[in-house]
């Protein structure tokens, strides 16, 4: 798997770069649920155990992946998740093509907080916005507060992909990224004729895999 910063990428923009193409991803959930570690776990590879202070407005961190031979540009937004900061996050909703929702599964309130999450993103978001249900900090079970079953059952009900991740240990962390760039490129150059990418059959049969981490 290709994984480079951006700002480094010195290739040549060969036919199967589309150097146009630039879709932003943005990161949602309360305070405290691990989106900025979740986002260094994909953006360096590593957990920076208690490195972090809570998120003040929004930052971002470019990428460029390789998905099956094409290389995607993803713009991946980190929020903060506090309330004061919220009216400054919704301005950025509207051009996002993908969000990802976290709630940490040690932390029943962070769930409980998932529909109201939602239904910001319905009133701010753009209608077709790829959406991804993550329960994050799923390395610390023994604190566990939120079933995977209820995660599960959440997702079905407003029709999104779901999946428990790690931050700490990278379990799913490519899985969630990739699995969003494989629909926005799909998006970006589907034909008409074509039948369609289904992300959630996609993130459940990859996650049914012996290497569900890993991405091809």
């Amino acid at each position: 798997m290709d994984l480079q910063r951006l700002d480094s990428y010195q290739g040549g923009a060969g036919p199967d770069f589309h150097e146009h193409v630039l879709h932003k991803i943005i990161l949602l959930g309360d305070s405290g649920v691990g989106k900025t570690s979740l986002l260094v776990q994909f953006d360096q590879g590593k957990f920076i155990a208690g490195s972090f202070s809570a998120t003040l407005g929004i930052g971002f961190t470019n990428k460029v992946v390789t998905v099956d031979g094409m290389r995607v540009k993803l713009q991946i937004w980190d929020t903060a998740g506090q309330e004061r900061f919220r009216s400054v996050t919704h301005a950025y909703y509207r051009d996002a093509q993908a969000l990802l929702l976290l709630y940490d599964i040690t932390n029943k309130s962070s769930f409980d907080n998932i529909r109201a999450w939602l239904t910001e993103i319905h009133e701010y978001a753009q209608r077709d916005v790829v959406i991804m249900l993550l329960g994050n900090k799923a390395d610390v079970s023994s604190e566990r507060m939120i079933r995977s079953e209820d995660g599960e059952m959440l997702a079905r009900e407003y029709g999104v992909p779901f999946m428990e991740t790690s931050a700490k240990t990278g379990m799913n962390v490519e899985l969630a990224f990739l699995a969003i760039a494989k629909e926005l490129k799909y998006r970006a150059g589907r034909q008409a004729d074509e039948p369609s990418f289904q992300i959630r059959d996609y993130v459940e049969s990859q996650k049914k895999r012996p290497s569900c981490c890993s991405f091809l």
